[in-house]
């Protein structure tokens, strides 16, 4: 039996300069994710569509949303295989496209976890947890594009 989960968020902009969007440049694209007991997180659009680089970007945030839910998944299904993990960090990458008239996609992401492990560690047993992942990892079963991992392994 399935259960349904729901998740809420709310965005309010905050890039009204006096006269909202009465001009193009007039009015700046930030806004902040405000979430129930939780802190605000100002964001902005990308970069290259005049954003500002200081602030979180939707792209940014998919990205890290990937990352984040198979880094929760490695050391859950670690845990269950009985490898101790001790370190992980993942600098993801995400590939995406834009076509003249805007519209953009992602194409692929690849996480680059770097995971620390006891010395003697079966790093084969390790790896093969990736590819577990993507079975049931929330937010890599919910994107339209691929998924790779390049895992690295640093025993201590």
């Amino acid at each position: 039996m399935t259960k349904k989960h729901e998740y809420q968020s709310k965005i309010i902009w905050t890039g009204n300069r006096g006269e909202g969007t009465r001009t193009y440049k007039g009015y700046d694209r930030t806004w902040e994710i405000r979430t129930p007991g939780k802190p605000p997180v100002p964001c902005s659009n990308d970069p290259l569509l005049g954003g500002d680089p200081a602030l979180h970007n939707p792209e940014d945030l998919l990205v890290s949303a990937l990352s984040s839910c198979h880094m929760l998944w490695y050391l859950h299904l670690a845990n269950n295989a009985g490898i101790a993990v001790s370190g992980y960090e993942d600098v993801p990458v995400a590939v995406g496209e834009t076509e003249a008239s805007g519209a953009g996609r992602f194409l692929s992401a690849t996480l680059r976890p770097k995971i620390t492990v006891p010395s003697g560690t079966d790093l084969g047993a390790a790896d093969a947890i990736h590819h577990e992942i993507h079975k049931v990892c929330y937010i890599a079963r919910s994107v339209n594009f691929p998924v790779n991992f390049e895992a690295t392994y640093v025993e201590v």
